[in-house]
């Protein structure tokens, strides 16, 4: 016999949803699934958690199913589940975003959903399943779509099948209207600070844990804007900066020869996600001690150089040229 979960309530460890939870749990009561679902709100509030659940109720009959059936889909080995998720192409390949950063690799460039893996959802949803009555497929930040990847999925949107659909976003507005019309929209909501400590109260004590994240520095708290798995990104990024970087970037002053020596460190000792991330930190920063705008104006025109791929030391040196006067 499948062992069974402790809390039979499906939805149980989905923390401040209750919108999202009254939604799911009655269409799965009623029997009554939308052939496309998009999940809407800020990344790390709990969307991919509901999307594992949903899931795990359309399998189980509509209720929670056993700790076997949970643990196949959490980890994506379940012959009726297709998990999309954006990618970097890399000598030809691509390679999902949640394995770049293992393998090295550059990600100045955000990563995309693309047109060959929206034509794979299509050739699984044409199948047969295997063990359920449905194909189950789960998009991870569809706003990352180029315009032929959308136009594909709005083709497969229009004829599912039996297929189950679930899309993930933060910003639906950067999706085609004609996408979001044909998906049924569950909202999910920021939480509250009491709400982001009991969801980081649940999770298991890492070894080793870098002293640096006892105390989150305020910034990384605002950055995170009621998301644990923002606040929990922000952290790591945070503790993978050479120590002392962060500081000397605040501590800027008049003389160009620190400058310099500032920019060819940041260049040298950051990839590119890195040097992306410490301009927001930067910003918000600088906006909390003194409310300027044209240091931050400044700090997008750097932004923008990075992303345009002008080379990281030059566009760092003369950011940092002017931003010290």
């Amino acid at each position: 016999m499948a062992e069974l979960l402790a809390d039979a309530e499906l939805f149980a460890d989905l923390v401040g949803q209750p919108q999202a939870v009254a939604l799911l749990t009655a269409a799965l009561e009623r029997r009554r699934l939308a052939p496309a679902y998009l999940f809407v709100g800020p990344d790390g509030v709990g969307r991919r958690l509901a999307a594992l659940r949903l899931l795990e109720g359309v399998l189980a009959g509509g209720t929670a199913g056993s700790v076997p059936l949970r643990r196949r889909l959490a980890a994506g080995n379940h012959p009726d589940l297709l998990w999309v998720e954006p990618t970097y192409l890399h000598q030809g390949r691509l390679v999902k975003a949640s394995e770049a950063e293992a393998q090295g690799l550059s990600r100045r460039s955000p990563p995309q959903l693309r047109l060959e893996q929206v034509r794979e959802v299509t050739r699984f949803l044409a199948r047969r399943p295997v063990e359920g009555e449905r194909s189950l497929v789960v998009l991870e930040t569809v706003e990352a779509m180029a315009e032929a990847a959308a136009n594909a999925l709005l083709k497969t949107l229009e004829e599912p099948g039996h297929g189950l659909l679930i899309l993930l976003t933060a910003t639906p507005d950067r999706l085609l209207s004609t996408i979001r019309s044909r998906c049924q929209a569950i909202p999910f909501a920021r939480l509250s600070p009491a709400l982001v400590r009991q969801v980081l109260g649940r999770l298991p004590v890492v070894e080793g844990t870098p002293e640096r994240a006892v105390a989150d520095p305020p910034e990384l708290l605002e950055l995170a804007a009621g998301s644990p798995g923002a606040l929990l990104h922000h952290r790591r990024v945070w503790q993978g900066l050479p120590e002392g970087l962060a500081e000397r970037l605040l501590a800027l002053g008049r003389e160009p020869m620190e400058a310099l020596g500032l920019a060819r460190d940041l260049s040298e000792a950051l990839d590119g996600e890195q040097q992306l991330w410490l301009l927001d930190w930067w910003q918000l920063h600088l906006w909390r001690r003194r409310q300027e705008p044209a240091p931050l104006r400044r700090i997008e025109q750097l932004r923008s150089h990075l992303l345009a791929y002008v080379q990281p030391r030059l566009a760092w040196e003369v950011a940092l040229l002017d931003l010290g006067g």
